[in-house]
């Protein structure tokens, strides 16, 4: 029987999350101070004892949610088949899978964070959330659309996110819900994540990524920018440099790795979104989620 493990992205960050590992684990403990020590802030005492608001920071979020994954993958020892990570959480499964360093992808997540949200300030954009319409007919919607809007998270069957330009994401939105979508909401987030709106973001990421070793995974990693197993490390980098400009496909990832065997997921890291998304997307999959030890 195979077992994957996926990591979750920004947004299921929480007030707390980690200090048990911090207190009931040495190992844990080691790495969440060896963190601080890399981001040249205390992030832990904000992971365990801020405020939503703090934690919402940019410079806070990414790295909170990664190192949240990453601590507690490592202190359960996990021997996975496969990974996979919603966007954000795609370094967590590298690190995970030993194709990365826990410090060189600290180091590209806190870099990450800063791109985007330097790119938040210069370009308008936004997401909105879609619900009960196919994705071929809302990729039609954007096609057509006037200015910068594309279809950016598929989330599960009936859910994907679009992003773009403001005026285009709301003009797309009003278009969508002629075309039967049961809602099309708007998302509180200050960027066109995954579009071609965070180029510059990507451009600067890359530079980083190039500098950073990557070896080869333990085991496949399926990737947002494809959904495909991949093992190879050039190819993991050039996804990665990708990700940030092109959609996350979680649909098709989770349909992949069922069609390639993998029986039971276990989300590692704050919330159960995919949790949530990945049964949507087969009733029949068995999944859970791990917060904690």
């Amino acid at each position: 029987m195979k077992h994957a493990y996926v990591f979750p992205g920004q947004g299921a960050q929480f007030s707390g999350m980690g200090k048990d590992l911090y207190e009931n684990n040495p190992s844990a403990k080691a790495l969440f101070d060896k963190a601080n020590e890399i981001l040249g802030f205390n992030i832990t005492e904000i992971m365990f004892e801020g405020t939503a608001d703090e934690l919402k920071q940019t410079k806070v979020t990414q790295p909170a949610v990664f190192l949240h994954s990453v601590v507690l993958a490592a202190v359960l020892d996990i021997k996975p088949d496969a990974v996979a990570g919603h966007s954000l959480g795609e370094f967590s499964a590298l690190v995970a899978a030993g194709a990365l360093s826990f410090e060189d992808g600290l180091r590209l997540v806190s870099k990450r964070a800063m791109a985007m949200q330097k790119c938040c300030e210069s370009v308008a954009g936004g997401m909105a959330a879609i619900l009960g319409l196919d994705d071929e007919s809302i990729e039609q919607v954007c096609e057509k659309s006037d200015g910068v809007v594309v279809a950016a998270n598929y989330n599960c069957p009936g859910q994907l996110v679009i992003s773009g330009s403001n005026e285009a994401v709301d003009a797309a939105c009003a278009a969508l819900k002629e075309a039967g979508a049961r809602r099309a909401m708007r998302l509180p987030v200050g960027g066109a994540f995954h579009s071609p709106l965070m180029e510059p973001a990507r451009a600067e990421l890359e530079q980083a990524i190039a500098e950073v070793e990557f070896h080869a995974p333990v085991c496949p990693i399926y990737q947002n920018v494809d959904a495909a197993p991949q093992t190879d490390p050039e190819q993991i980098k050039a996804n990665l440099i990708a990700q940030l400009t092109s959609p996350v496909r979680w649909t098709q990832i989770v349909k992949n790795m069922i069609t390639d065997g993998v029986e039971e997921f276990t989300e590692l890291g704050p919330g159960n979104v995919l949790q949530g998304l990945i049964k949507k997307a087969d009733a029949n999959a068995v999944a859970e989620s791990k917060a904690t030890m």
